[in-house]
């Protein structure tokens, strides 16, 4: 099966702790190959950072990397693919 095009959405919460944040970079680090692009938007009236990442990768690597963000403490992460 061939590479999809996806954006991860990611939120994480300011009370998270170091080791999630760590974690965290640590998950992209790993996915470097298929990240095409990334943005962070700290919103600091709420106390919280989202993150966008864009990926051109295999489907269960997409998921993969999503999933393993969203599980980390005072992190939420969603995946949604392009059609193409």
């Amino acid at each position: 099966m061939g590479n999809r095009v996806a954006l991860i959405g990611i939120i994480v919460d300011g009370d998270s702790c170091d080791e999630s944040i760590h974690k965290l970079n640590e998950i992209l680090h790993d996915a470097r190959e298929y990240i095409i692009g990334r943005m962070g938007v700290p919103y600091r009236e709420k106390g919280i950072s989202m993150i966008s990442v864009a990926l051109d990768a295999p489907n269960d690597v997409i998921s993969s990397v999503s999933g393993k963000i969203g599980m980390l403490k005072g992190v939420t992460a969603k995946a949604i693919y392009s059609n193409k």
